[in-house]
């Protein structure tokens, strides 16, 4: 063993660094260093020390009674509600609007504004904050559902046809507000580890779910349908005032904070890889010259100012060092389509599936499955199978939280079998009058699955493309998974559109065949 020497340490001495902050070096009269022990440290210059002050880590948070998760999945209800509560309603609607494709109409007009959102969304994405956009959501999904159930369902200020274009006019509305928030919501997600982003995706098919019951209670405990309709739309609209409230405190929570500051900065969160922005220390102990310069790799000594000289060596302190200063500015838009396209090659398979997902649900929910009648059970038949949707929903994106990590193709191959529940639930309504499939337990059964699978294959995806990129590209890519996801929704709804137009021809559209009434 080497002699160690002398230990008399010499009175500490104050330096500045380049920003003007203190350093203080307590150094000691004599000492050497086993030539062993300059090898294992891999030391470039015999003498020379070189001391890195990694950056503070901060300690992990626990989501210790799950509060986050419950928030994150009524921030799922939150954005799915209000157009659930446009359409759940269908008894209504086909009450006040008989002879008219109402529910079709409105399912076109969300889904094509709300390809207009999330796409608006994804370009702003850089823009403008994440609060700022869910906040102005929140606004434009309020606004609609309290002025509807005001002026149009209690105090009736409308004619039927104005009321019609006023109701196509808030559905619109609510589209844009909601699709942002909920484009918003998944890259926010996409930032926290992957069970929120489930918890999220459970949310919406929970907001079904509500929004089924809450119809279900409203018409057997009130028979006027207009009573019963205000109190359904009341019961909405502080649901989704409940939701903003909780989405204002969570985001302050220090769970969300660490995370989000770790994606934003593209810091691992299981291990800090970056060492951060504290100083590097070379100590020359021949010359006895210490020389402070930035963290950054390959810095250069001179781009920080002038050498700073102390005597003696051994440990340092380091006080008040500050992050530098980054000045935002919004990138280009060259910058921006290179950015959507790295991330695309990446995740293309989830895209492609969960767009092939919500296409198919959307040929089939809601407008098809709300033509779909019996002369025994009236209009609750299509409230039923609404119901049976948005629970079988629920069940499907809770079985999407199972740990099992799909390949993109598998997923896409599964997501395109589904497809076989377009002809089977076109003959429970086609030929007009005496369909193929006419017992009202058929459509129960498919819509069973329908939802059940619906609810997998369209949160798997989501839940896996954001773990496929790094850190720093999470929000981004969950806003681009949420354009496929858009995408397959408008395209699925332009489809019901022209089925519907087809069997509406086959039929007297202001007759009662209109409604595809199917035989007990």
């Amino acid at each position: 063993m080497g002699s160690v020497g002398a230990e008399r340490r010499r009175q500490a001495t104050p330096v500045l660094t380049p920003e003007g902050n203190v350093v203080m070096s307590f150094s000691f009269e004599s000492y050497q260093l086993e030539e062993e022990d300059c090898q294992a440290k891999d030391i470039p210059d015999k003498g020379v020390l070189t001391f890195t002050e990694p950056a503070f880590e901060e300690p992990m948070p626990d989501d210790r009674y799950h509060g986050i998760y419950f928030a994150m999945l009524l921030a799922g209800v939150g954005f799915l509600l209000p157009y659930n509560s446009f359409i759940t309603d269908v008894d209504y609607l086909h009450w006040k609007f008989r002879g008219t494709s109402i529910v079709f109409d409105m399912s076109l007009t969300y889904i094509l504004v709300a390809l207009v959102a999330v796409i608006l969304n994804n370009a702003l994405v850089e823009m403008l904050s994440l609060h700022t956009r869910i906040t102005v959501g929140y606004l434009f999904a309020l606004g609609p559902l309290l002025f509807v159930s005001i002026c149009d369902v209690w105090l009736e200020q409308f004619t039927n046809k104005q009321a019609y274009v006023v109701n196509l006019v808030a559905v619109g509305v609510v589209a844009f507000g909601c699709t942002v928030q909920q484009s918003s919501f998944y890259g926010y997600t996409g930032m926290l580890p992957k069970r929120y982003t489930q918890g999220v995706m459970t949310g919406e098919s929970t907001a079904g779910v509500i929004i089924s019951l809450s119809r279900i209670f409203t018409k057997l405990l009130i028979k006027n349908e207009k009573k019963n309709t205000i109190i359904f739309f009341f019961f909405s609209i502080s649901m989704e005032l409940m939701c903003f409230m909780l989405h204002l405190l969570v985001r302050r929570t220090r769970f969300v904070q660490y995370y989000t500051k770790h994606s934003h900065h593209g810091l691992s969160v299981k291990g800090h890889d970056n060492p951060g922005t504290g100083y590097r220390v070379h100590h020359d102990a021949i010359t006895e010259e210490v020389r402070l310069d930035n963290g950054a790799a390959g810095a250069s000594p001179s781009e920080f100012g002038n050498e700073i000289e102390i005597a003696g060596g051994g440990t340092y302190m380091r006080f008040d060092v500050p992050k530098p200063k980054i000045k935002k500015s919004w990138p280009s838009i060259k910058d921006m389509i290179l950015h959507r396209y790295v991330v695309s090659r990446v995740i293309w398979t989830y895209m492609l599936s969960i767009a092939v997902t919500y296409f198919i649900t959307l040929c089939l929910f809601p407008g098809l499955e709300s033509e779909i009648h019996n002369a025994a059970l009236g209009d609750w038949l299509p409230i039923l199978i609404m119901a049976i949707f948005n629970m079988a929903d629920f069940v499907g994106k809770i079985l999407a939280a199972l740990p099992y990590d799909w390949k993109g193709s598998r997923l896409l191959l599964l997501s395109c079998v589904r497809v076989v529940f377009i002809p089977l639930f076109v003959m429970c309504v086609y030929p007009v009058g005496s369909p193929a499939l006419s017992h009202p337990a058929w459509p129960c059964v498919f819509s069973l699955l329908l939802g059940i699978s619906n609810g997998y294959f369209g949160s798997v995806p989501m839940i896996l493309a954001a773990g496929k990129v790094v850190p720093e590209q999470r929000e981004l890519a969950g806003n681009t998974m949420t354009v496929s996801y858009m995408t397959g929704l408008m395209l699925g709804s332009a489809v019901a559109y022209f089925a519907y137009g087809i069997i509406a021809n086959g039929s007297n559209p202001h007759a009662e065949a209109l409604h595809n009434s199917t035989s007990g």
